[in-house]
């Protein structure tokens, strides 16, 4: 777990409580949280820092010092949610950065930066979301967008088209978002449209970028628009693979759509395997109606 609760960090640090909440009051540390019910909560991350720094000190003001020196212990979603409820994009950076000090940007994102994000999410998609939520959604785009901006350029002559049927505020976005950051990370070349474009001007999009495999991310768009979409796609490229990432095309159980995921990692890996897979001979398709090209 990420978090404990009094007694259970006491008995971690193997002191009393008494003595915990001593410190609590002297140092201003290791510092508790509090949930709407008014119980104290400690992230374990800290705790676990504190306790290590007190068997290399034997002495309390030194273990704060030097826990508080080398920091709270690596970056969690919780504490990234703490920051982000906090309007606190400073510390957000921090916490990003001392994450990507020991991993990669991959799985900073998959590991911190969007469970984070799934925290703060309302449960109820049709909801509206918190201030604090909305404060973290954009955080969380911009840093996306800011990574993707410094992301080498193609490096392989593999494409990806992604038609992206989420809406602003969604979770969903932000995979959508992190999968073409990390496929571009991968040195592919990627092409980010929105799921409502023209079906009569996909065709334009799929010979700018002749992509290998057309993925569909966000789960915001009618079966009757993506299947227009998909038939527009297949008329114009032959027998290109159309790919669904996070459940966008509702699971009838009659799909020939192939899902990746759930996660942008899982799914870059995927789409990268596809890709650099041999040529298989495609078998020739009968015209199909638009809505029946989802099924």
């Amino acid at each position: 777990m990420s978090v404990i609760r009094t007694n259970a960090a006491a008995a971690l640090l193997g002191v009393s409580q008494n003595t915990l909440r001593s410190w609590e009051h002297r140092f201003g540390y290791p510092t508790p949280r509090r949930t709407e019910g008014g119980h104290r909560q400690f992230d374990l991350a800290e705790i676990e820092a504190l306790k290590q720094a007190f068997i290399e000190t034997n002495d309390i003001a030194s273990a704060i010092s030097l826990a508080r020196e080398r920091g709270e212990g690596p970056s969690t979603p919780l504490r990234l949610r703490f920051a982000l409820s906090a309007y606190s994009a400073e510390k957000a950076d921090r916490l990003m950065e001392e994450s990507l000090a020991v991993r990669s940007v991959e799985r900073s994102v998959e590991s911190v930066l969007l469970p984070a994000l799934e925290m703060l999410a309302p449960e109820d998609s049709t909801a509206m979301p918190s201030p604090e939520y909305c404060f973290a959604w954009r955080y969380a785009t911009g840093w996306l967008a800011a990574a993707q901006r410094v992301a080498p350029p193609a490096t392989r002559e593999e494409g990806a088209l992604i038609f992206d049927a989420s809406r602003p505020m969604d979770v969903d976005a932000l995979h959508v978002q992190a999968l073409e950051l990390f496929l571009r990370r991968a040195g592919l070349r990627v092409l980010c449209l929105p799921v409502d474009l023209d079906s009569n001007r996909v065709g334009s999009a799929l010979r700018a970028l002749n992509p290998g495999a057309v993925v569909l991310g966000g789960r915001n768009a009618s079966l009757d628009a993506i299947g227009r979409l998909i038939y527009a796609t297949r008329q114009s490229a032959g027998g290109i693979e159309v790919l669904d990432f996070r459940g966008a095309l509702p699971d009838t159980g009659a799909s020939t759509v192939r899902r990746i995921g759930p996660e942008p990692g899982q799914a870059a890996e995927a789409l990268r395997e596809l890709l650099t897979a041999p040529a298989r001979p495609v078998p020739a398709e009968r015209p199909a109606a638009a809505g029946a090209a989802a099924s």
